[in-house]
């Protein structure tokens, strides 16, 4: 097999095929949506290819047969009849601006009724909406598509300036229910965008939406597979371990038996040959990492948290649950689910280490403040894992604390961070790319943290003195025999006893012995 064009940034379906770039086809994925149903929705976090599957849906109703040669919509799309499409993007744009929504969509309403030799009737939003896709019906004797690509990020962008964020969000909500009362000229709808704002906030009026987000079925419609990797991408793999692309890539999970790679990620590390957070460096998750510390999500509770798909899916200006925020921004993904009294629960986790140890890195910078020695401790605590210095670890804690200025305690009360002490130390590991384990279970108790490295295991107990007696730490891991879970390994086991307090800001007990 020939080498291909990496699609890079390439959003156009037929820029992609025309220019000989590979492809992953989805189109068996748009043949069977057009056949279930009629109005779609799908959240997916960004740079997962929802624009590339929209795009491929409008080469389809328009009827492009020349672009879809030797993919599966080739032989089983009906390509006698095409449709008008009304295609509408908000992934562009200053939306924090106050009226620049109606703005942007106007003018996106301008060029399709110039494209399409309409006559602009109206100049409020809904109305014209409605009078489009009528006309569209009207003139070619064919109901519309209707495609809408990051339909939330009007409100998405403006979280931080609640006014606008509701503004936009009304809005947006007015024009999506025009999709609604004008089903009779609706012949196929299909929504995209990174969150899932509850029905009530902005779908009111589009309830006839199917979600299918957490569709099996539809699982893998974004991303790609071991098998897409293997038949698409067989000639980039060549001089690449396939087992730390699939570490540092795969584990995306909607609800199906495949875990996807990221696709961006993927295409970069084939055109760098590097292994690299390719994907999170493209958004600073700023507001998410407000959001838990502000809600007193500590780092460690993170991965393994348990969820409902209600919660999953409640994302509101006014009500930002940080299960939802981490599962659709893609920094969480579903691991595995289970029922606890009649109640079905979704286990979340990260997908990789791409997310894990950035992320991690995200939270350790936010929570020491503007500490200049960061980089210099992340060092230091990876030589004195490997050579298991213990007393150089409750220094080098003791100066990550220390570090930490004054005025970031004072002015954001940063220590009322439910765990924020233990949340220090633990992105600080993660943030390393070490395998850690939280709230490792045992027929005694939970251990607060274990962690390998270097052929060693410290298994690693927090404290508050203000909250429990002084020495109590070593003390339960002692009682508690948290070490015999890990003598099968044959490895060094060292516990590690940390206890802090509010009021100094720091260590005030550190022990340590060989278990």
């Amino acid at each position: 097999m020939a080498k291909r064009r990496l699609p890079i940034g390439i959003q156009s379906f037929r820029k992609m095929r025309e220019s000989d770039c590979y492809y992953v086809d989805k189109t068996g994925y748009a043949l069977r949506l057009v056949q279930e149903g009629s109005h779609f929705f799908l959240s997916r976090p960004r740079r997962f290819g929802k624009s590339l599957f929209l795009d491929t849906l409008k080469e389809l109703f328009e009827g492009s047969r020349e672009l879809f040669v030797g993919l599966q919509a080739h032989e089983e799309w009906d390509w006698s009849t095409r449709y008008p499409v009304l295609n509408l993007s908000f992934g562009k744009g200053n939306f924090k601006q106050s009226g620049y929504l109606d703005t942007n969509l106007m003018a996106q309403l301008d060029a399709i009724e110039e494209s399409a030799d309409l006559e602009s009737r109206y100049d409020t939003a809904p109305e014209r909406f409605a009078h489009v896709i009528k006309s569209l019906h009207s003139k070619t004797d064919r109901r519309v598509a209707v495609l809408v690509d990051e339909y939330d990020k009007p409100i998405l962008d403006a979280l931080e300036r609640p006014d606008i964020a509701r503004a936009n969000r009304d809005y947006l909500r007015g024009l999506y229910t025009v999709v609604k009362d004008c089903d009779a000229h609706v012949q196929f709808c299909f929504l995209t965008g990174v969150s899932k704002f509850s029905q009530v906030s902005l779908f009111s009026g589009l309830n006839n939406l199917l979600d299918i987000t957490l569709d099996p079925t539809y699982s893998s419609l974004c991303g790609y597979t071991e098998d897409d990797l293997d038949t698409v991408f067989g000639q980039e793999l060549q001089g690449l371990d396939r087992g730390s692309i699939r570490e540092w890539y795969n584990g995306y999970g909607w609800g199906g038996q495949d875990r996807v790679y990221n696709p961006f990620d993927v295409l970069l590390l084939f055109r760098r040959r590097i292994f690299k957070a390719w994907w999170f460096e493209t958004g600073t998750p700023s507001f998410l990492v407000e959001t838990l510390v502000r809600r007193g999500v500590p780092a460690a509770e993170l991965d393994g948290k348990l969820a409902t798909d209600e919660a999953l899916g409640r994302f509101d200006i006014d009500d930002v649950a940080p299960e939802a925020l981490l599962f659709q921004t893609g920094y969480l993904t579903l691991v595995d689910e289970l029922w606890r009294d009649g109640q079905q629960y979704r286990r979340l986790g990260y997908p990789n280490r791409e997310v894990r140890q950035s992320l991690n890195l995200s939270l350790r910078n936010y929570l020491t403040g503007s500490d200049p020695n960061r980089e210099t401790h992340s060092r230091g605590l990876g030589e004195i894992l490997r050579g298991a210095d213990l007393a150089g670890l409750e220094r080098l804690l003791r100066s990550i604390f220390a570090g930490i200025p004054y005025e970031w305690h004072t002015r954001n009360e940063i220590a009322r961070y439910e765990g924020y002490y233990a949340s220090v130390v633990y992105s600080y590991f993660a943030g390393l790319g070490l395998q850690v384990t939280v709230e490792d279970s045992s027929s005694t108790g939970r251990l607060d943290m274990a962690v390998r490295s270097g052929g060693k295991v410290y298994l690693f107990e927090f404290k508050v003195v203000e909250r429990a007696e002084s020495g109590s730490a070593m003390a339960q891991l002692k009682a508690r025999g948290y070490a015999d879970k890990y003598r099968h390994l044959g490895e060094p086991i060292f516990l590690v006893a940390v206890e802090f307090s509010q009021e100094a800001r720091n260590l005030t007990n550190f022990e340590s012995e060989l278990a």
